[in-house]
């Protein structure tokens, strides 16, 4: 479980997250909803490291995680997709799935045919250079390279964006795939609302960078969550 208590985060002089509380279960995919420019990837960039926080307490598994970089947050069990995917564009398939291995002892330094089974085209396209591929494809690969890091939690930031809707469809199957398995905490910042509501047990719905609500899936509408959500 991830627990954080206050968080708050600035670029600056500019404040971007107000006293953050979020709470994100294993088993369980948390979303994160708003408008445009609320802070929702902030907060991701927050929660892995990528940028760091200002204030605030953030805990995983009870265990305190200070502000620890990013690489360090991954190797404690923090997988991070970022929006735009930020896949290696000259590094083959393979290549881009086995930078994950820095996170890994040498052990375990292999890909397990459960990603082949989620994602069948990557084992197709091994050889091929990631810039090479359709931006579905780019998502598929970028989702697995967090997945290889065996994380505890896992962060999606606009897993949909730009991608064609079949692709859509197994990227939702595969988020199911991993809250049912229960091993991990996912939290999903998605503005596709029919997509994410269908997956999400909780929501946190952010505005101006504080926590305009949240709650179980059960005690929110899905009218009233759509409104806090609507330009």
């Amino acid at each position: 479980m991830l627990e954080i208590k206050g968080l708050t985060l600035h670029y600056g002089q500019s404040q971007i997250l107000h006293g953050i509380d979020l709470e994100a279960r294993t088993g369980e995919v948390t979303c994160i909803m708003g408008t445009n420019g609320v802070g929702k990837t902030s907060l991701l960039k927050a929660i892995s490291g990528t940028h760091p926080r200002s204030g605030g307490e953030m805990r995983l598994d009870g265990e305190s995680l200070g502000r620890l970089p990013s690489h360090v947050l991954a190797k404690k069990g923090i997988g991070y997709v970022p929006q735009g995917r930020m896949i290696f564009p000259l590094l083959t398939v393979q290549e881009n799935m086995e930078t994950a291995y820095a996170c890994l002892p040498r052990s375990e330094h292999f890909i397990p045919d459960e990603i082949y089974e989620l994602f069948p085209i990557l084992k197709d396209f091994l050889h091929r250079r990631g810039g090479d591929l359709s931006g579905g494809q780019q998502q598929q690969l970028a989702i697995a390279r967090a997945m290889l890091t065996k994380p505890k939690l896992l962060l999606l930031d606009e897993p949909t964006e730009g991608i064609q809707p079949n692709i859509i469809q197994q990227i939702g199957r595969v988020i199911e795939y991993l809250r049912d398995r229960g091993d991990m905490a996912i939290i999903l910042v998605e503005q596709y609302f029919e997509f994410a509501y269908g997956l999400a047990d909780r929501f946190c719905v952010l505005r101006r960078g504080a926590v305009r609500a949240s709650g179980a899936k059960y005690e929110m509408s899905k009218d009233a969550l759509m409104a806090e959500v609507s330009v």
